[in-house]
């Protein structure tokens, strides 16, 4: 069953988290470069919503680094931020190549991750305003292409699972106790969460 039942909106937690996960990538940047971004992305409604979009943020960067260092990806990147012309076509390539071999939960955090991306370089060529342009491509992207999805998958609360597993596998650590302690907090987080939700209703 999807958030709606519950009084949660998938569509309200993925606009919100997209504005979180660009937010924290420009997080980094000198103050005053980046535009404010509050007024163009809806706000989540309760304590609830705003710590499942905190959580999700937080796995969002984890399973995204891992696409740093990709340079298909990071020329993708480059490609949208120097086209001015065709950002949306630009954009829309990017994102199906992310989904190319169909949606999961850890691709949905990998697009998500690239949008934030792609606003830090659009402030670091001095375009502060294409990060306004990067939200509502990515907003309209979700809505067209993965809500329903979203939607048909337990909505954003059964995302946890996955991409706690996503995020675990991501990080290189040698040590499995390090492993273990990890994963145990990562699922905690999305148990405590679940917890939280069922408890609401």
């Amino acid at each position: 069953m999807a958030c709606e039942g519950n009084g949660m909106s998938d569509e309200r937690i993925g606009e919100a988290l997209i504005k979180e996960v660009i937010d924290e990538e420009l997080r980094d940047m000198p103050t005053g470069s980046t535009p404010p971004l509050t007024p163009l992305a809806v706000e989540v409604r309760n304590e609830q919503e705003k710590k499942m979009v905190t959580q999700l943020a937080k796995m969002i960067r984890i399973v995204g680094d891992k696409v740093h260092d990709d340079r298909a990806f990071q020329d993708a990147i480059d490609g949208i931020a120097q086209d001015s012309e065709s950002k949306w076509e630009r954009f829309k390539q990017v994102a199906h190549k992310v989904f190319e071999h169909g949606i999961t939960w850890e691709r949905i955090a990998v697009l998500f991750y690239v949008a934030g991306r792609l606003a830090v370089k659009m402030v670091e060529i001095h375009l502060p305003q294409s990060v306004r342009e990067i939200i509502r491509l990515t907003v309209e992207f979700f809505r067209d292409n993965l809500l329903v999805w979203i939607q048909e998958h337990g909505g954003w609360i059964n995302s946890f699972s996955d991409l706690a597993v996503a995020s675990v596998q991501c990080m290189s650590f040698m040590n499995s106790q390090t492993y273990r302690f990890i994963f145990i907090f990562i699922a905690g987080l999305g148990l405590g969460s679940f917890i939280t939700w069922k408890m609401t209703r």
